[in-house]
C-alpha cells in the first residue's frame, strides 16, 4: 500500500470519536447516526461530520431509509482490520478504568463472550478455537484449514460449510482476540459457529451491545460437544 493512503487510513482511526464508532459497529449491526452519537457522547452534528469522513474513507457504508441514516462497517475485511488494530493497541496500553459499575459489568460480559462482527470472540471464542484444534476439526499443519473429518463432524451437529455459499471469504481465518490476546476463529466457519449457537439457543444477547450470555442448554452442549466448561 502506498504511504499516502496508509496515512489517510491511520488518520481516520486516530480520532477517538471515530475509533469508538468503528468499535461499536463490530457488533455487526447497522446503527443510526443518532444511536452512534449517543453511544460515543457527542452531539448529532459532530457525529454526522465524523461519520461522513468514515464513509468517504471507505471504512463505513451508509443506507438511508426515510429520514434515518444507517451506518455499518464496510465488510468483514474492515471488521478484521478494526479488531486487529484494537488487539495491537491493547498490547501497548492498559485499558482505561471502568467509568462506573454498569461499564465494569459490560466489559466483564464482553470479555466472557461477545460478537466480533459476525463471529464469536472473548474467552468463549478462544475456547472454541482451542477445542476445534484439539479435536482435529481444524488444523494448522499447512496453514489454518478445516479437515475433511472435521467438516463431516460439523455437518453432523448441524453446522453446514457448503462451499457454494462462501463467496470470496476464506473458509476459516484466525482473528486475534483483543481481550484474550489469543486467536479466535473467523471466516465462514466462524460465521457458521455463531449462527448455530444463536439459532439453537446456546447463546443469547445481553442488552443491546456485543456481549452474549451462555444459556443452561448452551453450557450443556458446549461441554458435551466441545469439552468446554462454560460455568
Amino acid at each position: 500500500m502506498p504511504a499516502l493512503p496508509l496515512a489517510r487510513l491511520a488518520g481516520l482511526l486516530a480520532d477517538p470519536t471515530r475509533a469508538a464508532m468503528c468499535l461499536a459497529l463490530l457488533d455487526g449491526r447497522a446503527w443510526t447516526a443518532g444511536e452512534l452519537a449517543h453511544h460515543v457522547g457527542v452531539v448529532a452534528s459532530t457525529a454526522s461530520e465524523q461519520l461522513s469522513r468514515l464513509v468517504a474513507g471507505g471504512l463505513l457504508v451508509e443506507e438511508r431509509q426515510g429520514r434515518h441514516r444507517y451506518l455499518r462497517l464496510a465488510g468483514p475485511d474492515t471488521a478484521a482490520l478494526i479488531e486487529d488494530l484494537a488487539a495491537f493497541a491493547a498490547k501497548s496500553a492498559s485499558a482505561p478504568a471502568p467509568r462506573n459499575l454498569r461499564d465494569s459489568i459490560r466489559r466483564s460480559a464482553e470479555a466472557h463472550a461477545r460478537t466480533c462482527y459476525d463471529h464469536l470472540a472473548g474467552r468463549l471464542g478462544v475456547a472454541l478455537a482451542d477445542a476445534l484444534l484439539a479435536r482435529g476439526v481444524v488444523t494448522q499443519e499447512a496453514g489454518l484449514a478445516v479437515t475433511g473429518p472435521g467438516r463431516a463432524w460439523l455437518a453432523g451437529i448441524g453446522i453446514d460449510l457448503d462451499p457454494k455459499r462462501r463467496g470470496a471469504r476464506p473458509l476459516v481465518r484466525s482473528c486475534l482476540d483483543w481481550t484474550e490476546r489469543r486467536p479466535h476463529l473467523a471466516g465462514v466457519l466462524g460465521v457458521a459457529l455463531r449462527a448455530h449457537a444463536m439459532n439453537t439457543g446456546w447463546l443469547e444477547p445481553v442488552g443491546t451491545g456485543r456481549a452474549l450470555r451462555i444459556t443452561p442448554s448452551g453450557a450443556d452442549a458446549l461441554h458435551e460437544l466441545f469439552g468446554i466448561d462454560a460455568a
